[in-house]
């Protein structure tokens, strides 16, 4: 059995990054209102807050604060892929591997996860997160995707500077 490296540090902030399968998939985009609720959903059952995401075509991106005493991001992501992948149909093609264990195939089996250390390893993340947009060729600037939290916080930014005009 492989033995992956994995920090877990209860109330920790981390950075994830989760892959569909199939990296020329549009799913995640197509599907955004489920996996929205797949996340909520995951939310009233084992407590995060979401610091910051991004919603690419075939990845999404977060940064997330567990609650103080609780580690377990894995049970987390397992809830969010497999409630998401209960309702979205099953791929054209499945390898011989994914259908003997019994897998639907939308999800990359793991994910990405890094601990954030402090402010700098913070913002370098966010970072990340609010210029994938721009990486991946969807806009020439993250706060122009509307599944970044990035355009999430210019829309604010932009409601109050009209609010204290007005």
């Amino acid at each position: 059995m492989t033995n992956y490296r994995q920090t877990f540090v209860p109330g920790g902030t981390y950075y994830f990054n989760a892959c569909l399968a199939d990296q020329t998939s549009k799913l995640l985009v197509q599907h955004v209102d489920l996996l929205r609720h797949a996340v909520r959903l995951c939310q009233k059952q084992r407590p995060f807050i979401i610091n910051s995401a991004v919603i690419l075509p075939a990845q999404i991106q977060m940064i997330w604060t567990l609650p103080a005493g609780d580690a377990n991001y894995s049970a987390r992501w397992r809830m969010i892929k497999s409630t998401f992948s209960r309702h979205v149909p099953e791929p054209a093609e499945r390898s011989q591997s994914m259908i003997s264990r019994g897998e639907k195939g939308i999800w990359q089996r793991r994910f990405w996860e890094h601990l954030i250390k402090d402010q700098d390893d913070y913002a370098l993340h966010d970072h990340l997160i609010a210029t994938a947009p721009l990486r991946a060729g969807l806009t020439r600037d993250g706060s122009e995707w509307p599944l970044c939290s990035a355009y999430r916080r210019r829309m604010r930014s932009n409601e109050t500077s009209r609010s204290s005009v007005a």
